[in-house]
């Protein structure tokens, strides 16, 4: 008895190994971010690295160069898209405002879909790039304390609305 218990819980800890998480979500810093960034810039045609903001009503007052916008409340009907859209990123770099919540549960429900996609892909022998998903640590507000005015790095930065803070 005591084997198949010890058996159950080593499948258990195997199934939930493979699972990602929020809490397995791995985090970038802003100034880890930019440098990927400005490589990519000095690189044409290197564009492995991808980012997608999740804000929503919030999208104003500048976004991270080349990001790819992608509200929250859309994110479900877009799943399938950036899924193809994000397939040869070596990097995909989730965020929101703050990147408390919609940029981690965006990252998560992507990473999901990709796990599931790869998995399907394995079994019909073929093979995915590897990738690794982030999470912006500290989101666009974090960002932007540090990069709003660097026009290499943020787009349509709009200082005033950032002046009192979020």
């Amino acid at each position: 008895m005591s084997f198949l218990l010890r058996s159950a819980q080593s499948c258990r800890t195997m199934s939930s190994a493979t699972m990602v998480t929020l809490g397995s979500l791995k985090r970038i810093q802003a100034p880890k971010l930019a440098e990927q960034l400005l490589a990519n810039a000095e690189n044409p045609g290197d564009d492995s690295v991808a980012i997608v903001d999740v804000r929503d009503d919030d999208h104003i007052g500048g976004h991270i160069q080349g990001s790819i916008h992608a509200p929250s409340q859309s994110l479900d009907a877009m799943m399938p898209t950036l899924l193809r859209k994000l397939e040869d990123k070596e990097t995909v770099v989730f965020h929101c405002a703050l990147s408390q919540q919609r940029g981690p549960s965006a990252a998560l429900k992507y990473a999901r879909e990709r796990a599931a996609l790869v998995e399907k892909m394995k079994k019909e022998g073929k093979q995915e790039k590897v990738q690794t998903v982030y999470v912006l640590d500290r989101g666009f507000v974090g960002w932007q304390e540090v990069y709003g005015t660097d026009e290499r790095l943020t787009e349509g930065y709009e200082k005033e609305i950032w002046a009192n803070g979020y």
